[in-house]
């Protein structure tokens, strides 16, 4: 295992970074979901593997909104100026659910990404998870905003009554019925403007949202697009999918769906062409092949 540094980021970007060795020419910006912790262990991991790996905070922290409410995505911009500034040449980010849903937009937008890696990823825009820096949830609005101006996106349908399962609530049949309802093209996050490689993962048991649904959309895109892309599914798998290593618990308050076993076996799957998007500078290099564990998302 590689020694590693690490330092905790003030103002303008926050979070904390974890240097591999010296000379790492590889940037890591890690985002977690919405419980807004810093996905520390996950950069670790990264740093490990000869990165320099940046657990960012993005919400929550000190002059940012206390939810994920019209976050500015000129955040992860600036996340990637400090990375470059470290004189990373190649700056990849790897989010989860809601940070996948960042990264797949700031994907579309900045050039300067070389591979995004989108774990239990959304293909379209959602509402706000909380309150946005003027302490308001509600009406809804959009998570994100560019230049000051919000997203477009998906607004919930009223009146939902949550789902149980394994005495927890469960969001996925929220989401697929609001896709089903009012999925209008402009809350469509643009990956095929995404000049990034993409390397996307999703668990079909995932019972937070539609993962595996909203993965086949963004193949279908990508394809369409005629630009390369790799998927990592597999049917028993849930929300929390681990990497060789990690142990992150489960959320006690919502379900994530799929186990240990196979969230361990997704992951693992997809690690090797992981560490290639890290160490591979040729993006034909890559595999742009669908890899599937138990058969293809449905």
């Amino acid at each position: 295992m590689i020694d590693t540094r690490v330092k905790t980021l003030r103002g303008n970007v926050l979070g904390e970074l974890f240097e591999g060795p010296d000379g790492a020419e590889t940037g890591v910006v890690v985002l977690s979901g919405s419980s807004g912790r810093l996905d520390t262990e996950r950069a670790k991991l990264f740093a490990n593997a000869g990165t320099k790996a940046l657990a960012l905070q993005w919400f929550g922290g000190v002059g940012q909104a206390a939810g994920i409410c019209e976050i500015p995505l000129e955040t992860f911009f600036s996340a990637t100026d400090y990375l470059l500034s470290l004189g990373c040449r190649r700056v990849v980010f790897v989010g989860t659910s809601k940070g996948a849903e960042a990264a797949l937009l700031v994907a579309g937008l900045d050039s300067r990404v070389s591979t995004v890696v989108a774990i239990n990823g959304p293909s379209v825009v959602w509402g706000n998870i909380g309150a946005g820096k003027d302490g308001v949830a509600w009406p809804e609005r959009s998570s994100w905003s560019l230049a000051g101006r919000p997203l477009d996106f998906v607004p919930f349908v009223p009146g939902w009554q949550p789902v149980q399962r394994d005495g927890l609530v469960s969001y996925c049949e929220l989401f697929t019925h609001c896709l089903g309802n009012a999925c209008r093209s402009e809350a469509q996050i643009p990956i095929e403007t995404a000049e990034a490689d993409i390397l996307l993962i999703a668990g079909g048991d995932d019972a937070v949202w539609p993962s595996a649904r909203f993965a086949e959309a963004l193949v279908k895109r990508r394809k369409d697009y005629h630009r390369p892309v790799s998927l990592f599914y597999d049917k028993g798998a849930g929300h929390r999918i681990l990497f060789p290593g990690e142990k992150t618990p489960r959320s006690t308050l919502h379900a994530h769906g799929g186990s240990d076993e196979a969230d361990a076996r997704l992951g693992l799957a997809a690690w090797p062409d992981v560490l290639k998007l890290l160490q591979t500078p040729d993006p034909e290099k890559f595999s742009t092949a669908l890899t599937s564990c138990n058969g293809p998302p449905k």
